[in-house]
């Protein structure tokens, strides 16, 4: 024993320490990045329209992957057979700046941010905030080769405008649509009542969304929906926590009963993660402060960590 302690080596248990993304080493100098992956917060939720709260989302995931951080190398999954994680380096740079109040910039924060991990040649993983963040996300790939979005989401998030408003969490994907290098969209887990009317889904289909319901991606089952994406292309993916059950998930703003189990996503994401190259992801509107278990900022973390290990698992074959 020593003075302080049992001397055999720091345990670094997942509540010791300050909460980066699954313990990753905190690079704060964004023209150091030397990763594989790294982990952007965008603690932003001025677009959403009713509950406020996930700007605490980034803090809220970060410290729930701790869960996940035991310092061991790789994860085992007895299924598959596959150790995942194993030798990726990931780093977390910590938040993009967000002013009160200025959408403009903030989102021109978020986007700097993006643009400085593609810079870098690492793969950018952005905790959100809400789902108004994929619009800069979005732009920072103006200067990459194009990109077939797939979205799981309750929400369509094809408004065009609103009361003035073009840039808030309900414009996301028509925003990124209009963008030349955004070929097409894949839309999963849309349903129930929405804001959105028909004209916006027509329109949504008339620019090449395929737009599936839970109900639809589960009588099609994983690859029949895998089949009606288009095979050997860069994918950018965003994921909205609404897209799951609020069962599982009841942290966020804009809950919907119908949603997605937590396989139903990843056996999508795995088998995409084969299907082409998966080099952008945001998770986006988990709102901490409604979920005092802490579930959903857990299941958003372990689906970004599988998500990430099924990444370059299919990359390293």
């Amino acid at each position: 024993m020593s003075e302080h302690g049992y001397n055999s080596g720091r345990l670094n248990l997942p509540f010791v320490g300050i909460s980066t993304f699954s313990k990753s080493p905190y690079v704060e100098n964004w023209d150091a990045i030397d990763a594989d992956v790294a982990i952007l917060g965008a603690p932003f939720d001025f677009g959403t329209q009713w509950r406020s709260g996930a700007r605490f989302g980034p803090r809220g995931i970060r410290e729930a992957s701790t869960l996940f951080a035991f310092g061991h190398a790789g994860a085992y999954d007895h299924e598959d057979d596959m150790t995942y994680l194993e030798g990726v380096r990931m780093v977390d740079i910590g938040d993009a700046d967000i002013i009160h109040t200025d959408t403009i910039n903030s989102h021109a924060n978020i986007e700097f941010g993006v643009r400085k991990i593609l810079a870098a040649g690492a793969l950018p993983v952005v905790l959100g905030g809400d789902h108004s963040i994929n619009i800069p996300c979005i732009n920072a790939f103006s200067d990459q080769e194009p990109v077939h979005v797939v979205q799981f989401d309750a929400h369509l998030d094809f408004v065009d405008e609103r009361h003035g408003v073009r840039n808030g969490h309900g414009n996301p994907m028509r925003r990124a649509i209009e963008k030349p290098w955004v070929t097409g969209m894949t839309q999963l887990g849309i349903r129930n009542v929405s804001s959105t009317a028909k004209e916006g889904y027509d329109y949504a289909r008339e620019q090449g969304s395929d737009i599936l319901s839970v109900r639809q991606v589960r009588k099609l089952g994983v690859e029949g929906v895998l089949e009606r994406i288009p095979a050997g292309k860069r994918y950018y993916l965003t994921i909205d926590i609404d897209g799951f059950d609020p069962s599982i998930a009841p942290g966020t703003g804009t809950p919907s009963h119908g949603g997605f189990l937590y396989y139903d996503v990843l056996e999508i994401i795995a088998g995409l993660a084969k299907r082409g190259d998966i080099v952008g992801i945001d998770l986006v509107e988990v709102a901490p402060d409604y979920d005092h278990t802490g579930s959903t900022s857990i299941l958003a973390a372990q689906i970004l960590l599988n998500t990430i290990g099924r990444i370059f698992a299919a990359r390293d074959k």
